[in-house]
């Protein structure tokens, strides 16, 4: 009898995403609405949130250690309530009479401590879905984490920009405060299998002791287990950087086009995004013998054809059309990629053990994606003249990863990933 997706505790995880990811995106966005008005520049938030990351990369460890020894239903209560306080305590601290003023510093310090937070807290949320699904199912439990992610950051930066605009950043603060509250409460009633260490060591030991045995079991018992880790840490490179940073530049300096068509790119990446977590959850149990190297091979088929566009004799709408076509066959390749080695890795992963090895993701991304941001910003910077150089080398370099890693195999017997 073939096992129900949508399983209470799943339904419990899902929706808990839901109110938690709204929650955030809304939040951040305000907040670079606010910086933004009191310092007059972008480039000072995306700072502070390029900071945010560093105690979350080094910290990011220890969370998966957490989630490996105790209770991941309890951490993720506890860390969504530690998240609500956090902001709540934030708003209250800072109004004054019916005025809500922040200094930056301020601001700065509750990215910090959320970020934090949500490093503890998403190794624990990646080692519950094979916790609650089986075979196939993790594929699509991830799928539809992916969906929920997908369709809150393409829609709660819209209605951030509309909360913020008619209350101000006061109300939002507080309207975050409930969705963190909502999801420890959902979360609640979330039941899963824990078994308590059988003694009692010292935290030193603990970490010491399960940092060489998680190190062990990649390096050694399971070397697939990080070939794959620095597989989705170089498509993590490539495409992020390619996605945030070359195509605002592509349509706004290279097309000259109008930040309203920009708009409707965005909107397109986020439903490519979408349709990819929808494709992972249909191809799921459909893979056959394929590897992942054919799997992100159209990532870098998508690259050459955006780089084509501006070989050939087309106007820049014609350029346009071709790159947001690219573009987005780039998303969705992406996405699909993302939950498949995810559910590699983590059927691949005792249950043990499987809170560290996401953690390890986690600091691996966190790394990744601000330095291909960098790289790409340079590229784009001094060879905006030849853009098809940087989307042919990234779509050459992608083909060549491909081709590379051909023996990663993702075959589907009886709903395992082998």
């Amino acid at each position: 009898m073939k096992e129900k997706l949508f399983s209470r505790n799943f339904m419990m995880l899902i929706l808990g995403q839901v109110s938690s990811l709204f929650g955030n995106f809304i939040l951040k966005f305000a907040l670079s609405m606010y910086v933004l008005e009191v310092t007059g520049s972008a480039a000072v938030f995306a700072g502070i949130l390029a900071l945010a990351t560093v105690p979350a990369i080094v910290l990011a460890p220890l969370g998966g250690i957490l989630a490996d020894r105790a209770n991941r239903r309890n951490i993720m209560v506890a860390l969504d309530l530690l998240s609500g306080i956090s902001v709540l305590a934030a708003a209250l601290l800072f109004r004054s009479a019916a005025v809500y003023h922040m200094d930056v510093a301020a601001v700065g310090i509750l990215l910090v401590v959320l970020s934090v937070l949500g490093a503890f807290e998403s190794p624990t949320v990646q080692a519950c879905v094979p916790q609650m699904q089986t075979g196939d199912n993790i594929v699509k439990g991830n799928a539809a984490v992916n969906q929920v992610a997908a369709v809150a950051s393409l829609t709660a930066p819209v209605l951030g920009s509309v909360l913020y605009t008619a209350v101000g950043i006061g109300p939002v603060m507080f309207l975050t405060t409930i969705c963190f509250f909502l999801t420890a409460g959902l979360e609640c009633f979330i039941r899963l299998e824990y078994h308590g260490p059988e003694k009692k060591e010292k935290i030193g030991t603990i970490v010491r002791e399960d940092f060489k045995e998680s190190m062990r079991f990649i390096g050694k018992e399971q070397p697939d287990i990080l070939k794959m880790l620095l597989l989705a840490t170089a498509m993590n490179f490539l495409v992020s950087g390619a996605i945030i940073v070359g195509l605002p530049f592509i349509v706004r300096n290279i097309l000259g086009m109008s930040a309203g068509m920009y708009g409707i790119a965005e909107s397109f990446m986020g439903l490519a995004a979408i349709l990819g977590g929808i494709m992972a959850g249909v191809l799921a149990g459909k893979q056959g013998g394929n590897r992942f190297g054919g799997g992100i091979a159209p990532v870098g088929l998508c690259f050459l054809l955006s780089g084509a566009a501006f070989l050939l004799p087309f106007g820049n709408m014609a350029r346009y059309a071709v790159n947001l076509t690219g573009f987005c066959g780039i998303q969705i390749s992406a996405s699909v990629f993302s939950v498949f080695a995810l559910s590699y890795i983590q059927q691949k992963t005792p249950n043990h053990l499987i809170g560290k090895v996401m953690s390890y993701a986690v600091a691996i991304s966190m790394c990744a994606q601000p330095l291909g941001h960098a790289v790409y910003g340079i590229l784009f910077d001094r060879l905006g003249h030849a853009v098809y150089l940087i989307l042919a080398a990234a779509g050459v370099v992608v083909l060549a990863i491909a081709l590379f890693c051909g023996g990663l195999p993702v075959e589907m017997n009886d709903g395992n990933l082998s």
